[in-house]
Protein backbone atom coordinates (compact mmCIF):
# COMPACT_ATOMS: atom_id res chain seq x y z
CA UNK A 1 0.00 0.00 0.00
CA UNK A 2 1.67 3.73 -1.05
CA UNK A 3 0.55 6.59 0.32
CA UNK A 4 0.09 10.18 -1.57
CA UNK A 5 0.42 13.58 0.90
CA UNK A 6 -1.32 15.97 -1.50
CA UNK A 7 -0.65 19.60 -0.76
CA UNK A 8 -2.55 22.38 -2.33
CA UNK A 9 -0.39 26.11 -2.90
CA UNK A 10 -1.05 29.60 -4.08
CA UNK A 11 1.53 32.35 -4.23
CA UNK A 12 2.71 31.74 -0.38
CA UNK A 13 6.43 30.17 -0.67
CA UNK A 14 7.17 31.24 2.87
CA UNK A 15 4.56 29.45 4.40
CA UNK A 16 4.45 26.03 1.69
CA UNK A 17 8.16 26.41 2.84
CA UNK A 18 7.75 25.76 6.80
CA UNK A 19 4.94 23.08 4.97
CA UNK A 20 7.46 21.38 3.47
CA UNK A 21 10.01 21.50 6.43
CA UNK A 22 7.32 19.85 8.56
CA UNK A 23 7.37 16.64 5.70
CA UNK A 24 10.91 16.76 6.27
CA UNK A 25 9.98 16.05 10.46
CA UNK A 26 7.53 13.30 9.86
CA UNK A 27 8.28 9.97 12.10
CA UNK A 28 6.35 8.25 8.96
CA UNK A 29 7.38 9.40 5.10
CA UNK A 30 4.55 9.34 2.38
CA UNK A 31 5.47 7.55 -0.62
CA UNK A 32 5.00 10.77 -2.90
CA UNK A 33 4.44 14.38 -2.12
CA UNK A 34 1.93 16.01 -4.56
CA UNK A 35 2.13 19.86 -4.91
CA UNK A 36 -0.83 20.88 -6.73
CA UNK A 37 -0.14 24.67 -7.49
CA UNK A 38 -3.08 27.11 -8.78
CA UNK A 39 -0.56 29.39 -10.73
CA UNK A 40 2.37 30.40 -8.20
CA UNK A 41 5.26 32.57 -9.29
CA UNK A 42 8.44 31.04 -10.19
CA UNK A 43 9.49 31.78 -6.45
CA UNK A 44 7.38 28.82 -5.33
CA UNK A 45 9.10 26.62 -8.09
CA UNK A 46 12.40 27.43 -6.98
CA UNK A 47 11.43 26.59 -3.20
CA UNK A 48 9.99 23.09 -4.05
CA UNK A 49 13.34 22.59 -6.24
CA UNK A 50 15.41 22.85 -3.09
CA UNK A 51 13.09 20.27 -1.12
CA UNK A 52 13.81 18.22 -4.06
CA UNK A 53 17.28 17.56 -3.20
CA UNK A 54 16.37 15.85 -0.54
CA UNK A 55 16.02 12.43 -1.84
CA UNK A 56 14.03 10.66 0.69
CA UNK A 57 11.43 13.20 -0.36
CA UNK A 58 9.90 12.08 -3.94
CA UNK A 59 7.88 15.43 -5.01
CA UNK A 60 6.11 15.60 -7.57
CA UNK A 61 5.05 19.33 -8.93
CA UNK A 62 1.49 20.06 -10.83
CA UNK A 63 1.30 23.60 -12.09
CA UNK A 64 -1.73 25.47 -14.26
CA UNK A 65 -1.33 28.97 -15.24
CA UNK A 66 -3.32 31.48 -12.92
CA UNK A 67 -6.88 32.07 -14.07
CA UNK A 68 -8.48 32.92 -10.80
CA UNK A 69 -9.06 30.09 -8.05
CA UNK A 70 -9.45 26.65 -10.38
CA UNK A 71 -7.93 24.60 -6.75
CA UNK A 72 -10.48 21.60 -7.71
CA UNK A 73 -8.77 21.47 -10.97
CA UNK A 74 -5.47 21.26 -10.21
CA UNK A 75 -6.34 18.78 -6.79
CA UNK A 76 -7.47 16.15 -9.44
CA UNK A 77 -4.84 16.82 -11.58
CA UNK A 78 -2.50 16.06 -8.61
CA UNK A 79 -4.20 12.97 -7.67
CA UNK A 80 -4.76 11.32 -11.42
CA UNK A 81 -1.12 11.56 -11.61
CA UNK A 82 -0.05 10.12 -8.45
CA UNK A 83 0.47 5.74 -8.59
CA UNK A 84 -0.39 6.00 -4.77
CA UNK A 85 -3.91 4.08 -3.05
CA UNK A 86 -4.19 6.57 -0.51
CA UNK A 87 -4.23 10.33 -0.54
CA UNK A 88 -3.77 12.19 2.58
CA UNK A 89 -4.51 15.76 1.83
CA UNK A 90 -3.71 19.45 3.44
CA UNK A 91 -3.19 23.17 2.65
CA UNK A 92 -0.12 24.75 2.22
CA UNK A 93 -0.31 26.70 5.05
CA UNK A 94 -1.22 23.98 7.38
CA UNK A 95 2.38 22.92 9.43
CA UNK A 96 2.00 19.33 10.39
CA UNK A 97 2.95 17.48 13.44
CA UNK A 98 5.44 15.14 13.28
CA UNK A 99 2.82 12.19 14.13
CA UNK A 100 0.36 13.29 10.84
CA UNK A 101 1.47 10.91 8.26
CA UNK A 102 1.36 8.06 11.09
CA UNK A 103 -1.74 8.84 12.66
CA UNK A 104 -3.52 9.41 8.97
CA UNK A 105 -2.33 5.78 7.89
CA UNK A 106 -2.89 4.31 11.30
CA UNK A 107 -6.44 5.32 11.49
CA UNK A 108 -7.13 4.31 7.92
CA UNK A 109 -10.32 1.79 7.12
CA UNK A 110 -11.34 0.86 3.81
CA UNK A 111 -14.47 2.83 2.80
CA UNK A 112 -13.81 5.29 5.11
CA UNK A 113 -12.44 8.52 4.95
CA UNK A 114 -10.45 10.67 7.86
CA UNK A 115 -11.17 14.17 9.06
CA UNK A 116 -8.96 16.21 11.00
CA UNK A 117 -9.28 19.43 12.81
CA UNK A 118 -6.59 22.67 12.62
CA UNK A 119 -4.75 24.39 15.45
CA UNK A 120 -4.74 27.85 14.49
CA UNK A 121 -1.94 30.15 14.89
CA UNK A 122 -2.32 33.68 16.09
CA UNK A 123 -2.36 36.47 13.39
CA UNK A 124 0.10 38.45 15.34
CA UNK A 125 2.49 35.23 15.55
CA UNK A 126 2.49 34.76 12.22
CA UNK A 127 5.58 36.96 11.53
CA UNK A 128 7.33 35.15 14.08
CA UNK A 129 7.04 31.89 12.96
CA UNK A 130 7.78 32.49 9.16
CA UNK A 131 11.04 34.18 10.24
CA UNK A 132 12.15 32.01 12.67
CA UNK A 133 10.70 28.70 10.70
CA UNK A 134 9.04 27.43 13.16
CA UNK A 135 7.21 24.30 12.65
CA UNK A 136 7.08 22.38 16.36
CA UNK A 137 4.45 23.80 18.49
CA UNK A 138 2.25 21.98 21.78
CA UNK A 139 -0.32 22.51 23.87
CA UNK A 140 1.48 25.76 26.06
CA UNK A 141 2.91 27.48 22.80
CA UNK A 142 2.19 31.33 22.81
CA UNK A 143 1.95 31.32 18.94
CA UNK A 144 -1.45 29.23 19.10
CA UNK A 145 -4.95 28.98 19.40
CA UNK A 146 -7.63 26.45 20.22
CA UNK A 147 -5.09 24.76 22.51
CA UNK A 148 -7.16 21.63 23.12
CA UNK A 149 -7.00 20.64 19.61
CA UNK A 150 -3.11 20.53 19.78
CA UNK A 151 -3.18 17.60 22.44
CA UNK A 152 -1.74 14.44 20.65
CA UNK A 153 -2.87 11.59 22.50
CA UNK A 154 -3.09 8.37 20.24
CA UNK A 155 -5.48 6.13 22.60
CA UNK A 156 -8.20 8.77 23.09
CA UNK A 157 -7.89 9.01 19.23
CA UNK A 158 -9.14 5.13 18.86
CA UNK A 159 -12.60 5.88 20.54
CA UNK A 160 -13.74 8.00 17.45
CA UNK A 161 -15.64 5.71 15.66
CA UNK A 162 -17.28 5.83 12.02
CA UNK A 163 -20.56 7.50 11.13
CA UNK A 164 -22.45 7.97 8.20
CA UNK A 165 -23.52 11.80 7.85
CA UNK A 166 -21.05 14.84 6.99
CA UNK A 167 -20.12 16.55 9.69
CA UNK A 168 -19.76 20.56 10.02
CA UNK A 169 -16.23 20.03 11.98
CA UNK A 170 -15.15 18.84 8.28
CA UNK A 171 -12.16 21.09 6.85
CA UNK A 172 -10.56 20.24 3.49
CA UNK A 173 -7.31 21.30 5.26
CA UNK A 174 -6.90 18.35 6.97
CA UNK A 175 -8.83 15.16 4.80
CA UNK A 176 -7.32 11.41 3.93
CA UNK A 177 -9.20 9.17 1.38
CA UNK A 178 -8.75 6.14 -0.94
CA UNK A 179 -7.79 7.17 -4.14
CA UNK A 180 -10.79 4.39 -5.29
CA UNK A 181 -13.44 6.21 -3.63
CA UNK A 182 -12.24 9.41 -5.12
CA UNK A 183 -12.16 8.37 -8.50
CA UNK A 184 -15.70 6.25 -8.15
CA UNK A 185 -17.19 9.92 -7.56
CA UNK A 186 -15.19 11.57 -10.35
CA UNK A 187 -12.71 13.34 -8.11
CA UNK A 188 -13.62 17.24 -7.22
CA UNK A 189 -16.19 19.19 -9.06
CA UNK A 190 -14.44 21.83 -11.52
CA UNK A 191 -17.84 23.88 -12.05
CA UNK A 192 -16.51 24.94 -8.11
CA UNK A 193 -14.67 28.46 -9.06
CA UNK A 194 -13.67 30.63 -6.63
CA UNK A 195 -13.59 30.08 -2.85
CA UNK A 196 -15.46 27.73 -0.73
CA UNK A 197 -17.34 24.23 -0.79
CA UNK A 198 -15.08 22.48 -3.29
CA UNK A 199 -14.16 20.37 -0.65
CA UNK A 200 -16.74 19.41 1.59
CA UNK A 201 -18.90 18.71 -2.03
CA UNK A 202 -16.73 16.00 -2.77
CA UNK A 203 -16.85 14.45 0.92
CA UNK A 204 -21.01 14.98 0.66
CA UNK A 205 -21.25 12.77 -2.92
CA UNK A 206 -18.48 9.99 -1.10
CA UNK A 207 -21.29 9.91 1.60
CA UNK A 208 -24.40 9.69 -1.09
CA UNK A 209 -22.13 6.87 -2.27
CA UNK A 210 -21.87 4.85 1.27
CA UNK A 211 -18.33 6.05 2.09
CA UNK A 212 -18.51 6.43 6.24
CA UNK A 213 -16.60 9.44 7.58
CA UNK A 214 -14.28 9.64 10.94
CA UNK A 215 -13.68 12.28 12.92
CA UNK A 216 -9.44 12.39 13.89
CA UNK A 217 -9.21 14.34 17.07
CA UNK A 218 -6.66 13.96 19.33
CA UNK A 219 -4.08 12.97 16.37
CA UNK A 220 -3.56 13.98 12.66
CA UNK A 221 -2.76 17.63 14.11
CA UNK A 222 -2.34 20.85 11.69
CA UNK A 223 -0.65 23.57 12.91
CA UNK A 224 -2.79 26.77 10.38
CA UNK A 225 -0.70 29.71 9.88
CA UNK A 226 -3.48 33.18 9.50
CA UNK A 227 -3.43 34.67 6.59
CA UNK A 228 -6.15 37.43 5.17
CA UNK A 229 -9.58 35.72 3.61
CA UNK A 230 -9.44 35.26 0.11
CA UNK A 231 -12.40 36.76 -1.88
CA UNK A 232 -15.78 34.72 -1.72
CA UNK A 233 -17.52 36.33 -4.43
CA UNK A 234 -18.87 33.13 -6.15
CA UNK A 235 -19.56 32.09 -3.10
CA UNK A 236 -23.46 31.88 -3.40
CA UNK A 237 -23.15 30.56 -6.33
CA UNK A 238 -20.88 27.15 -4.71
CA UNK A 239 -23.11 26.86 -1.54
CA UNK A 240 -26.08 26.60 -4.32
CA UNK A 241 -24.34 24.00 -5.99
CA UNK A 242 -23.78 22.28 -2.70
CA UNK A 243 -27.48 22.48 -1.74
CA UNK A 244 -28.15 20.60 -5.19
CA UNK A 245 -25.44 17.80 -3.91
CA UNK A 246 -27.14 17.29 -0.76
CA UNK A 247 -30.84 17.42 -2.00
CA UNK A 248 -30.42 15.11 -4.98
CA UNK A 249 -28.05 12.95 -3.59
CA UNK A 250 -25.51 13.57 -6.30
CA UNK A 251 -22.45 11.20 -6.46
CA UNK A 252 -21.00 11.65 -10.01
CA UNK A 253 -20.32 14.74 -11.29
CA UNK A 254 -19.53 15.23 -15.21
CA UNK A 255 -16.44 17.97 -14.68
CA UNK A 256 -14.09 15.96 -12.81
CA UNK A 257 -10.67 13.85 -12.77
CA UNK A 258 -11.64 11.25 -15.23
CA UNK A 259 -10.52 13.45 -17.90
CA UNK A 260 -6.78 13.32 -16.84
CA UNK A 261 -6.99 9.33 -15.66
CA UNK A 262 -4.50 7.11 -18.00
CA UNK A 263 -6.46 5.06 -20.58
Amino acid sequence: MKAALLISTYNWPKALGLVLKSVENQTVLPHEILIADDGSTQETKQLIATFKENKQLNIKHFWQEDKGFRKSRILNQAVAGSESNYIIQVDGDCIMHKNFVKDHLEAMEKNVYLYGARVNILPEAVTSVLEKKLVSFNYFSKEIKNKSRSLHIPFMAKLYKVHRNYSDKFRGCNVSFWKQDFIDVNGYNEDYEGWGREDSDLVIRMGNKGVFAKRLRYAGIVYHIHHKINSRANFEKNDEMQHQTIKNKVVWVENGVDKYLKQ
